[in-house]
């Protein structure tokens, strides 16, 4: 069953990125970060996701638990998801009422309490995997299965920032879904990103069905996460891309198109005659050849053509017919 009701799905993750924003605009850091949700829902982005770490002892300045809870409020008013990844035990608790999906980060793989404490909530849950083996996925899984039935998708990702291009080892995408079936595969991205946003189109086109990347409205800011993070035009370039990938994908049955029956005529060839043939002739392979249009009997029936007697007399380049021939 899938987490959300759209494939691919795009989550924003805005980090902290939004204190930088605020900085640089000169507003608060609540207005900066609606100002991040505002972008995000203009461009297209189907959620934003906020890294609940260290709530009741924020290194930030007026931001904490009750930021987050109005935040979670603005969300709701202009249409995109809240999502929350919760780093402690208290996070995951505080935004309980408030999510219905919670990431698991993949510096929290191994740490099964944390998992099953999250898992019990029963709600959907995106794994990360970054700098882990198959092992240790598996483990996660099973911990989050002991005590709930929840949706689970699980995220190739790399753990390194920025990831180098040489990195990224998209066809990890593939290995996941292989290994894990019956589960949805996403791919969250660190790298920085490049030019035709070929890395998150190729991740889809891979199979990757969730999508999550680092959001700045201003890629050239040196702290945080804001040099691999994308922007409202780098967003706009992957949809754009999606439209072509879902365009040129097609379906998956190879079968004759369309835009293909009058070639499919005009450039096939059929049986014709090569020479002049008489009525009760029985007919050889020198009698015939093959040119056309494909409108006739196709080369690959020429077994059914052999042998056969001709009922009346046919003309040299006739297409052959099998009304034209008896046993």
């Amino acid at each position: 069953m899938n987490i959300f009701d759209k494939k691919p799905y795009l989550i924003a993750n805005l980090g902290f990125n939004f204190i930088d924003i605020a900085k640089k605009e000169d507003i608060s850091v609540i207005d900066a970060a609606k100002l991040m949700i505002d972008e995000a829902k203009s461009c297209g982005i189907d959620s934003v996701m906020f890294q609940l770490d260290c709530l009741e002892d924020s290194q930030f300045d007026e931001f904490g638990v009750d930021e987050y809870i109005i935040l979670f409020d603005y969300c709701n008013r202009v249409g995109i998801k809240f999502l929350a990844e919760p780093f402690d035990f208290d996070s995951a608790d505080y935004f309980d009422e408030f999510v219905d999906v919670y990431k698991i980060s993949s510096c929290d793989l191994t740490n099964t309490p944390f998992i099953k404490h999250v898992a019990s909530k029963n709600k959907p849950i995106l794994l990360f995997t970054g700098a882990s083996t198959l092992k240790e996925i598996k483990v996660a899984v099973n911990a989050i299965e002991d005590v709930s039935t929840v949706d689970i998708a699980i995220f190739h990702s790399v753990l390194s920032y920025p990831v180098d291009y040489r990195d990224t080892n998209l066809l990890m995408i593939k290995d996941l879904a292989n290994h894990f079936p019956d589960y949805e595969i996403g791919y969250a991205d660190h790298s920085k990103v490049d030019e035709n946003m070929l890395i998150l189109t190729t991740a889809v086109n891979y199979g990757a069905s969730i999508i999550e990347k680092y959001f700045t409205l201003d890629k050239t800011l040196t702290s945080g996460n804001h040099c691999h993070s994308m922007d409202p035009d780098d967003v706009i370039k992957f949809k754009n891309n999606l439209n072509t990938l879902s365009t040129i994908n097609g379906f998956l049955n190879k079968q004759p198109l369309i835009c293909e029956s009058s070639a499919r005529k005009e450039f096939r060839k059929s049986i014709v005659a090569k020479v002049d043939i008489t009525k009760g002739d029985v007919i050889s392979e020198s009698d015939i050849e093959f040119k056309r249009p494909g409108t006739g009997i196709y080369p690959s029936q020429i077994d059914d053509i052999i042998g056969k007697t001709a009922t009346r007399n046919v003309s040299k380049g006739t297409l052959i017919d099998f009304e034209m021939l008896m046993d």
